[in-house]
C-alpha cells in the first residue's frame, strides 16, 4: 500500500460520557448524534474546508488545510453545542472534547492518516475539559496572532505514549458560558414564560417595534418591515442571542418599562426607535438600552432618501453590534448587511405580503400570495419572496384550504426550488421553502436539507427551528423534533404563534406513541388558537388512541364543523408522512374519533 507524508492540522473530537449516555437511552443518544452530524458538525466542517478522515461511534478525526480553519471550526461546533444543550438537564446533554495539533502525518492510499501527529491530537482531546478545545504548542503558535483567543497555558504535559512533553493550551468555548440547567418542565417549555427569565449565556437583545411617526396608518407595514430586517440581520450573528420578531412584537402599541421587558424576555439589551417617512425622505432613530440599569448605551439618527433604506438598516445594525461587542470582526458586520432585494418596489410588495401573512386567515393568506407574486414579478431573483409564496401554499394545505391540489403542489415545488437556488445565503428563504417542499410536495429529505442549511446560516432564527421540528416529526424522528421545537420556543418565549410549536410537540409525541403527552400539547395549542384545526385533529386522534373516545369524538365534532369535507381518504391533503405506520395510526385515531372513511 502506497503512502505519503505531509504536515497538516488535525482535529480529534469525541463525546464526553458516551457510554453513560447510551446506557441510559441508546436510541435517543444515537438519534441526537445523527442529527448533530447532519445539522451542525458536517456543515461546519465543510464551511471550514475540513475532510473527515474517519469516524468512531462517538467521535471523529478531521484534517484541515490550516490550524486557523481547524480552530474556527472547533469554536463554532462548541458554541453550537451550547445552543443545542440549552434547556436540557445535565444528564441529557451531549458535550464534546476537542484536541488540535499541527504535525507530520502519513497518508495511506485510502486517505487514512497515521503517525504521531494523529496520536498527539487524540491525546489532547482526551485531556480537554467538556466543551473545551486543547491546542498543542505547535498549533497555538499558528493562531495566536491571527485569532482573538482567550486561552489557559497548561504548561508542558506528558501525554500517554508520546515521548516528549507537549506544551498545551486550553481554549474554553462552550463550557465557559455553560447554558443554565433546566428542569424537565423548563426543557419542554411552560405554557407561559416565567416572570423573570434568566439571561442566556451570550449577549442578548430584543428589538421592539419602532414607532411609526409618519402620521399615516398605511405606513405601519413599512415600519414593521424595517424592524424585521434589523432582527434578521442581528440574528445572523452566531455569538448574539436575538429574541424572535413574534415575541418582541407583543409589545407593539404599549408603553413599556425597559427593565420589565428585560426580565420578561430574558435579554440584556433592548433596541427601540422610530421611523418617519415623508415624501421621498426617511428618518430612522434608534437607541440601545441596558435593561439592568436603564442606561442608554447608544443612540443615533439616520437620514436619507427612500432609495437608501437598505443603507440605513445596515448603519443601525452595524452600530448596535459595535456597541455590544467592539471586537466583532468586520467580516461579520458585512455578512449582516445582505440586502433582500435591490428593487425597492419589489421590497415594498414583499413587506406588504409579510404584513398580510401575520394575520393568518384564509383571505389574508391569499392576499399575501398575491403580493409576493407582485414582488417576484418586479424582481425575478428575490429569494425571500419565492420562499414566502411557497410558505403560503403550505399554510393553505395545513388548514385544508387547497382548491386544486395538483396545481398547487406543482406551483409550490416551482417556488420552493427556485427559492433554494436563489437563497443560498438567505436563511428565511431556505427554511420557508424547505418546509414547503417537505409538507406540500412530499420531498421531506430535500426540505430537511434546506432547513439545515438555514440553521447553519442563522442559528438564532426561531422559525427555522420551528419548521425543522415539524419536518423531523414528519420524518419519524420525534426526539430530535422535540429538541428543535423547544429551541424555537426558547428563542421566542412570548410568541403569539406559540401554538404552532405546541402543535409540533403534539405531533412528535404522537409519532413516539406517547398519546397522553400528545393530547396535552394539542390541547395547549388549541387553547392558544381556538381555530387551529391541525391541533384539533391531533387532540382527537390522541384521545381516541389513549382510550378516551368521548373526548376524541367531542373534538372531532368541531373539526367536522370547520372542514366538513375532511375524510380518512383525503387525510394526505392536509398532513405529510414519511413512515406508513405513522399515517396508519393517525388515520386509525381519527376514525375512532368519528372521522368518516
Amino acid at each position: 500500500m502506497s503512502e505519503s507524508r505531509k504536515i497538516v492540522a488535525i482535529l480529534a473530537a469525541d463525546v464526553v460520557g458516551y457510554s453513560r449516555l447510551t446506557g441510559a437511552d441508546e436510541d435517543r443518544t444515537l438519534a441526537r448524534l445523527r442529527a448533530l452530524r447532519s445539522d451542525l458538525i458536517d456543515p461546519t466542517i465543510a464551511v471550514h474546508h475540513g475532510r473527515v478522515v474517519k469516524r468512531t461511534g462517538d467521535g471523529a478525526l478531521v484534517e484541515f488545510r490550516s490550524v486557523v480553519d481547524a480552530v474556527r471550526c472547533a469554536i463554532e461546533i462548541q458554541n453550537g453545542m451550547v445552543e443545542r444543550n440549552a434547556g436540557l438537564s445535565p444528564e441529557r446533554r451531549i458535550e464534546f472534547r476537542i484536541g488540535i495539533h499541527l504535525g507530520d502525518v502519513v497518508e495511506e492510499s485510502d486517505g487514512d492518516l497515521m503517525g504521531d501527529g494523529v496520536n498527539i491530537a487524540a491525546r489532547l482531546e482526551g485531556i480537554a475539559k467538556p466543551g473545551a478545545v486543547c491546542l498543542s504548542e505547535d498549533a497555538y503558535r499558528q493562531v495566536k496572532a491571527r485569532l482573538n483567543l482567550t486561552v489557559s497555558d497548561l504548561g508542558a504535559i506528558q501525554l500517554k505514549n508520546i515521548t516528549e512533553p507537549i506544551g498545551v493550551y486550553s481554549l474554553e468555548v462552550g463550557v465557559a458560558a455553560e447554558a443554565r440547567p433546566a428542569t424537565r418542565g423548563e426543557a419542554e417549555m411552560p405554557e407561559k414564560p416565567s416572570e423573570t427569565l434568566a439571561l442566556p449565556d451570550k449577549p442578548s437583545i430584543a428589538v421592539l417595534p419602532f414607532q411609526n411617526m409618519s402620521g399615516d396608518p398605511e405606513q405601519e407595514y413599512f415600519t414593521d418591515g424595517i424592524v424585521e430586517e434589523i432582527i434578521t440581520a442581528l440574528s445572523r450573528m452566531r455569538w448574539l442571542f436575538v429574541i424572535a420578531r413574534n415575541s418582541s412584537f407583543t409589545y407593539k402599541g404599549r408603553s413599556v418599562d425597559i427593565k420589565q421587558v428585560g426580565r420578561e424576555l430574558g435579554v440584556r439589551y433592548v433596541l427601540e426607535g422610530s421611523v418617519r417617512k415623508a415624501a421621498n425622505r426617511l428618518r430612522i432613530t434608534g437607541q440601545l438600552i441596558d435593561t439592568a440599569t436603564g442606561t442608554h448605551l447608544w443612540a443615533d439618527r439616520f437620514d436619507g432618501g427612500i432609495e437608501d433604506v437598505f443603507e440605513l438598516q445596515d448603519s443601525i445594525t452595524a452600530s448596535v453590534i459595535g456597541a455590544i461587542a467592539p471586537k466583532l470582526e468586520q467580516a461579520e458586520i458585512e455578512r449582516a448587511k445582505r440586502k433582500p432585494s435591490e428593487s425597492l418596489d419589489a421590497y415594498d410588495f414583499y413587506l406588504r405580503g409579510m404584513a398580510s401573512v401575520h394575520l393568518w386567515t384564509k383571505e389574508a393568506t391569499s392576499e399575501a400570495l398575491r403580493l409576493f407574486y407582485k414582488a417576484i414579478e418586479l424582481d425575478r431573483d428575490f429569494a425571500s419572496a419565492y420562499g414566502m409564496a411557497a410558505w403560503c401554499y403550505a399554510w393553505r394545505k395545513w388548514n385544508g384550504w387547497m382548491t386544486d391540489p395538483v396545481q398547487e403542489i406543482a406551483e409550490t415545488e416551482r417556488l420552493a426550488r427556485r427559492a433554494g437556488e436563489l437563497g443560498k445565503d438567505d436563511a428565511v428563504a431556505l427554511c420557508r421553502s424547505g418546509f414547503s417542499l417537505g409538507h406540500v410536495v412530499g420531498d421531506l429529505q430535500g426540505g430537511a436539507i434546506l432547513i439545515n442549511r438555514a440553521l447553519v446560516l442563522n442559528p438564532n432564527l426561531a422559525t427555522a427551528w420551528l419548521l425543522s421540528g415539524w419536518i423531523r416529526g414528519f420524518l419519524g424522528e420525534p426526539e430530535v423534533a422535540i429538541e428543535h421545537l423547544a429551541r424555537a420556543m426558547q428563542l421566542s418565549p412570548l410568541d403569539p404563534l406559540i401554538f404552532l410549536a405546541q402543535g409540533g410537540m403534539a405531533w412528535a409525541h404522537f409519532v413516539a406513541a406517547r398519546y397522553d403527552e400528545a393530547s396535552s400539547w394539542a390541547e395547549k395549542a388549541v387553547r392558544e388558537q381556538a381555530n387551529y384545526v391541525p391541533g384539533m385533529r391531533m387532540a382527537a386522534a390522541s384521545h381516541a388512541l389513549a382510550g378516551r373516545l368521548e373526548e376524541g369524538q367531542k373534538v372531532m365534532a368541531r373539526v367536522r364543523q370547520i372542514i366538513p369535507e375532511l375524510r380518512v381518504s383525503n387525510l394526505k391533503n392536509v398532513m405529510s408522512f414519511q413512515r406508513p405506520e405513522d399515517f396508519t395510526r393517525y388515520a386509525e385515531g381519527l376514525q375512532k374519533a368519528g372521522l368518516p372513511e
